[in-house]
């Protein structure tokens, strides 16, 4: 008779054991965090994981939809645990062993194989999205990886759940010992959520993820990309005569005015004379000795108004205030386009409110980039205001993603934004911004949210396409004039706590240019779908995503036209745009 290696029959038996009984019994009915998980949790979660695979506004990469599924599938396995002890409170029935066995059976055989399926058919749903969004159909996308990923990480959010879960029960029963027990389930449950909710805001994330950011960004902040050089030109901010030091800029200041425009630069693509742009750029470092007011802001707000007057800015064609991102950047799609336009004769001005990246501005200093700004506007508006009509440049606000929600709130709607302004370029708004939100949810009857028509288009018009959006609807377009830019895909614009439970409308038909029809909304899912699709918002290509390339041309040359300015020419600026290399 053949002898079986030692270790191999155990081996077997403890497989077929688990094959004839695939779950396992607490050894103690008090265990948490050690016990089995729960069927119902867990085929919920795999219900959700499964949906998670399931496209949305922008192709994600096999890592990232791992962690989605794993996200989902701790959501799902909440949803159906929850479902598992309503019932189990409400109906005396339970499974025998030989059912529970069975259905674990199926379980095991059914769940990992549908997986795979729907893990294999999402690459090609992603394959299709790419397609459609103009990159190319070649995509990793790692099956046996985005499974384990997935499972790893609901692991992990359970066992802390768990762990949460535990640590409550231990609490209820200390205080069991001086109180009655319904007292003692009240406070411990309300200690461990106040615990948890500390633990979570203070230690987690601003003393952990917050500080850490903080610490990063202030490096970064300090220095200075490579082939940007201390300007020459008195007409910028940090150069000859200027209020503010070079070395105060910022890094995004820096970038800012050490790459702008020379008057040669212009002259050699438009063929006319020009003259060197003025920049203005007030940086969160910068000195405040200029206001005795206690919000920091009104003194940037007054120095970058004597940098104005210093450089003459107040006779230029055009002057622009700049709201900025997070980090103070000013998109140079959205400054040079301007400037070529007007030969060189504008002046543009921002105001940093914080170095920290547009993530962690959006969480901390939002209210911070809204007031900057806003009083930006207020000191250059009175100025501006006082000039006599005939010699006053034309006045215009421009602001991209969070710095368009900060040029927004700091006015009173659009018909303050019209009667105080020449005209404002807003690209890629976040879904909280106050106008944008205001222009869908006014918009003239039987057109998309993802391009809402306001008051017939008579001065405000939105764009994905510039080129031909802007010419919708047809009919006198009056000055001034306001352009979005907002691309149906782009998550930043469309991302809110909404989600979590209510479909959302830009999910209506007819669905937006760049949107694939086998998108879907589920419960808690596509909340965590578009989280995700805001960390990759910028890998693919505009007009998609949160990027809009040289879109700010067809803008400009609709807010503010130069005389004499052709179709022909915003073409050829368009193409100089896309084609040069970005200078930061």
């Amino acid at each position: 008779m053949r002898k079986e290696t030692p270790g191999k029959e155990p081996l077997r038996q403890r497989f077929v054991g688990f094959a004839r009984k695939p779950y396992r019994d607490r050894a103690n009915s008090s265990y948490l965090v050690r016990r089995w998980p729960d069927f119902t949790g867990v085929c919920c979660a795999t219900v959700f994981f499964w949906m998670s695979l399931t496209p949305s506004l922008v192709p994600r990469p096999w890592l990232l939809q791992g962690v989605v599924g794993g996200i989902s599938a701790a959501l799902g396995y909440a949803v159906g645990s929850v479902a598992s002890t309503a019932c189990r409170a409400l109906f005396r029935w339970r499974p025998g062993r030989v059912t529970r066995a069975r259905i674990w059976q199926a379980y095991w055989i059914l769940g990992p194989v549908l997986s795979v399926l729907l893990i294999w058919e999402s690459a090609h749903m992603q394959r299709r999205l790419r397609e459609l969004q103009g990159l190319p159909e070649a995509l990793a996308w790692h099956i046996p990886v985005i499974a384990l990923i997935a499972v790893l990480l609901w692991a992990l959010i359970l066992l802390v759940a768990r762990s949460i879960r535990l640590g409550s029960r231990r609490l209820i029963r200390l205080l069991h010992r001086f109180v009655p027990l319904p007292v003692a389930i009240a406070v411990g449950f309300a200690l461990s959520a106040l615990i948890v909710t500390v633990g979570l805001r203070n230690v987690v994330f601003q003393r952990g993820v917050i500080d850490v950011a903080d610490r990063m960004a202030y490096t970064v902040n300090g220095g200075t990309r490579g082939g940007i050089e201390k300007p020459v030109s008195p007409l910028v901010s940090g150069g000859p005569g200027s209020l503010v030091a070079w070395q105060d800029l910022g890094f995004q200041g820096r970038n800012f005015i050490g790459s702008v425009l020379t008057r040669q630069q212009i002259s050699d693509f438009t063929g006319r004379p020009a003259k060197d742009p003025v920049r203005i750029y007030i940086s969160a470092s910068a000195p405040e000795a200029f206001s005795g007011d206690e919000d920091p802001f009104k003194g940037k707000a007054t120095l970058a108004v004597r940098e104005l007057e210093r450089t003459g800015a107040f006779d230029r064609d055009v002057l622009a205030i700049a709201g900025t991102t997070g980090t103070g950047w000013i998109n140079s799609d959205i400054s040079e386009p301007l400037e070529y336009l007007h030969d060189g004769n504008t002046a543009i001005v921002a105001v940093q409110y914080s170095y920290l990246p547009s993530w962690v501005s959006f969480l901390v200093d939002k209210e911070r980039a809204a007031q900057a700004t806003r009083d930006l506007v207020e000191a250059v508006h009175e100025k501006w205001s006082a000039l006599p009509k005939g010699h006053r440049p034309k006045l215009v606000v421009t602001g991209e993603s969070l710095g368009g929600y900060a040029v927004e709130s700091s006015f009173d709607g659009v018909d303050d934004l019209l009667a105080r302004t020449d005209g404002a370029l807003v690209i890629g708004t976040p879904n909280f911004a106050p106008m944008s939100q205001e222009i869908r949810d006014h918009r003239d009857a039987g057109s998309p949210v993802w391009r809402p028509q306001y008051q017939g288009g008579r001065n405000v018009r939105v764009a994905q396409f510039p080129e031909e959006d802007l010419r919708r609807p047809e009919g006198a377009w009056g000055h001034p004039r306001v352009v979005y830019l907002q691309n149906a895909s782009d998550p930043v614009v469309w991302w809110s706590t909404g989600l979590l439970l209510r479909r959302p409308e830009w999910l209506d038909k007819p669905l937006g240019p760049d949107i694939t029809s086998e998108i879907r909304w589920f419960p808690l899912v596509t909340f965590w779908q578009t989280t995700i699709d805001m960390a990759v918002s910028y890998g693919v290509e505009a007009p998609h995503g949160h990027r809009y390339g040289a879109g700010p041309v067809d803008g400009w040359a609709a807010i503010v036209p130069r005389e004499g300015w052709t179709a022909q020419d915003t073409a050829r600026l368009r193409r100089h745009i896309e084609q040069r290399e970005s200078p930061y």
